[in-house]
C-alpha cells in the first residue's frame, strides 16, 4: 500500500524536508542489507538511473536509486531550492516539483484562484504520472499551513483536485494552524477560507498548533538540561533534533518544531502501512473507525515519549506512564483538553516492544476517566507495530476524535470576525477574479455550522448511557 504525500507552501515543504530525512534514517536503521522491500516501496521508488529518463522501476534486489513518491509545490521557490541543494537532492527530480517565484502574498485567493487555475493542468499531469508508479495507492496526504497564501489557498485547491481525479482514494490533511500572535495579519481570513474546503473535501484532518509545538520543544530542552531524568535521557532527542541525519547544515529555528510533525506522521501514522506487527492498522481504518460524522473529521494527536531514552528494556511502570502521557495536555499537538470533553472515538497506535496485553490493560485503566459518547462506549481502535522507531524502544500516538477541538475553531472565528466587521484588508481578496464577498460569508457560515455540531454533541455529555436496542430476527 502506497501513500502519496503533497507538500504545499513554505511550511509544508519545511515539514516535508524533515519527513523525508527521517524516513530515510528509519529505513536505513531497519534495512541493513540495502534491499528494496515492501516497507521502502510505501514511500520510495527504486529507479535505475543508468538509463535515460530516470529509467524503469526496479522492484526486487538491491537499492539502486531511491526517489520519493511525492509532489513538492510552492509558489516561492526558496524552500524547494534549499531541498534540492541539500542532502535530499537525489531523492527528488524536476518531474516532482511545481514552483513559481512571486509567492501568494499571504492571500488565500491568490493561491486558490490565480495559481490554482494557472497550475491546474501541470498539477494533474504530475499527479497522474506519480500515481501511475503506485501499485496500490492507499491515500493522499497533504502537509500545509493555514495562515499563509500558498499553503491555505493552493493546498486546498490540490485537495479538491484529488477528490475530482481520484474520488475513491482517502485524503488525509496535516494542517498547521496559526497562533494568536501570528505575524501574518490576514491569517484569520486565510484559515477560515481554508477551513470550508477542509470541511467539505478532506476525509481526516490532523490540526496542529504552533503554540503546542513551541511548548513541546521548550519542555524537552528543559527536561534534558535540568538533569531530572538523569542518565536515562540522551542529549539529542530524536523527536526534535535531526541528530544522525545526513544534514550537516546548522539547524534553523523551526527545524525542531517541524521534526515533531514529521515524527507524528512517520513514526506512528504510517508505520503500520510499512512494517509488520501483530495488530496492523490500515490508514483507511483510521477514517473508518474514528469519523462517525463526515464533517467531524478533525483528530487531536498526542505523541509520547518526547525524549530519547538510553535504555532499551522498558519497565511496565514506564510503559503505563506512556499511555497516561498520551492523554495529558503536555503531549498534544493542539492546545485542548480532551479529558474534560467528549470522545467520539480514539485510536492508539503503538510501536516497539509492547504487547497486546499492555494495550488492553491500559485501555481498561484509562477508560473510567474519559467521557465517551453514549452510543460508542467501546470506541477504541488499536494498532501495534513491532518495529520500534529510530532511537526509541517504543512509542505511542493517540488520535482522538474529541469535541475539545471546538475552542480552536471558536478562537479562529473570533479573530476572523474582528477583521471582517471592519472589512479590513478585504479589498486585497475582492480584486482577485472569481473572489466575491459571498466567499467570506459562506466560509464563516461553514465554520459556524461545524462549531454548532460540536455544541450539540457536547450537550449530550453526562447524560444516561443508552444502549441501542438489538435487532430482533423474525422467525
Amino acid at each position: 500500500a502506497v501513500s502519496l504525500p503533497f507538500a504545499v507552501g513554505q511550511c509544508g515543504n519545511q515539514v516535508g524536508c524533515r519527513f523525508w530525512d527521517l524516513a530515510l534514517r528509519e529505513h536505513a536503521a531497519v534495512n541493513k542489507k540495502g534491499i528494496y522491500d515492501e516497507a521502502l516501496s510505501s514511500f520510495f521508488r527504486n529507479v535505475d538511473t543508468r538509463s535515460s529518463d530516470n529509467g524503469p522501476d526496479i522492484y526486487k534486489g538491491k537499492i539502486c536509486s531511491l526517489k520519493a513518491r511525492a509532489l513538492l509545490i510552492d509558489m516561492e521557490e526558496g524552500v524547494v531550492n534549499e531541498i534540492l541543494q541539500g542532502p535530499l537532492r537525489d531523492v527528488f527530480d524536476s518531474k516532482q516539483l511545481i514552483t513559481d517565484v512571486s509567492g501568494s502574498g499571504n492571500n488565500w485567493a491568490v493561491g486558490h484562484k490565480i495559481y490554482g487555475c494557472q497550475y491546474r493542468e501541470n498539477i494533474v499531469e504530475k499527479l497522474r504520472k506519480t500515481a501511475e508508479h503506485c501499485d496500490c495507492l492507499q491515500c493522499f496526504f497533504i502537509i500545509h499551513s493555514m495562515g499563509g497564501g500558498t499553503g491555505s489557498g493552493l493546498g486546498t485547491f490540490v485537495l479538491n483536485l484529488l477528490e475530482e481525479e481520484f474520488p475513491e482514494v482517502y485524503r488525509f490533511v496535516t494542517s498547521v494552524y496559526p497562533s494568536g500572535e501570528d505575524d501574518v495579519i490576514t491569517s484569520p481570513y486565510n484559515s477560515v477560507l481554508a477551513m470550508k474546503e477542509l470541511n467539505e473535501h478532506a476525509d481526516c484532518v490532523l490540526p496542529i498548533e504552533n503554540e503546542s509545538l513551541f511548548e513541546i520543544v521548550n519542555k524537552i530542552h528543559q527536561m534534558i538540561n535540568s538533569g531530572k531524568l538523569g542518565s536515562t535521557v540522551k542529549q539529542n532527542s530524536l523527536v526534535t533534533s535531526s541528530a544522525g541525519s545526513a544534514k550537516t547544515l546548522p539547524e534553523k529555528p523551526f527545524d525542531a518544531m517541524n521534526n515533531i510533525v514529521a515524527n507524528l506522521l512517520l513514526k506512528d501514522c504510517w508505520s503500520s502501512a510499512r512494517f509488520e506487527g501483530s495488530l496492523n492498522m490500515d490508514l483507511n481504518e483510521i477514517s473508518m473507525n474514528l469519523v462517525p460524522f463526515p464533517r467531524l473529521h478533525y483528530l487531536v494527536s498526542s505523541l509520547t515519549p518526547l525524549y530519547t531514552l538510553a535504555d532499551v528494556n522498558v519497565p511496565s511502570r514506564r510503559l503505563d506512564q506512556m499511555f497516561s502521557d498520551a492523554f495529558s495536555r503536555d503531549h498534544q499537538l493542539i492546545q485542548a483538553d480532551p479529558k474534560h470533553s467528549l470522545y467520539l472515538a480514539c485510536a492508539l497506535l503503538v510501536r516497539g516492544n509492547v504487547q497486546v496485553s499492555d494495550l488492553r490493560r491500559n485501555i481498561e485503566r484509562l477508560k473510567p476517566s474519559l467521557h465517551f459518547v453514549s452510543w460508542n462506549q467501546e470506541g477504541w481502535k488499536t494498532g501495534l507495530c513491532s518495529v520500534p522507531p529510530v532511537g526509541h524502544s517504543h512509542s505511542l500516538l493517540a488520535l482522538a476524535n474529541n469535541t475539545c477541538v471546538k475552542p480552536t475553531f471558536i478562537e479562529l472565528k473570533d479573530r476572523f470576525m474582528k477583521l471582517y466587521k471592519k472589512k479590513a484588508h478585504l479589498h486585497h481578496y475582492l480584486q482577485i477574479d472569481g473572489m466575491e464577498q459571498s466567499c467570506f460569508a459562506e466560509a464563516i457560515s461553514s465554520l459556524s455550522d461545524l462549531i454548532e455540531e460540536y455544541n450539540e454533541l457536547d450537550a449530550t455529555k453526562g447524560g444516561p448511557r443508552i444502549d441501542p436496542s438489538r435487532l430482533k430476527i423474525a422467525v
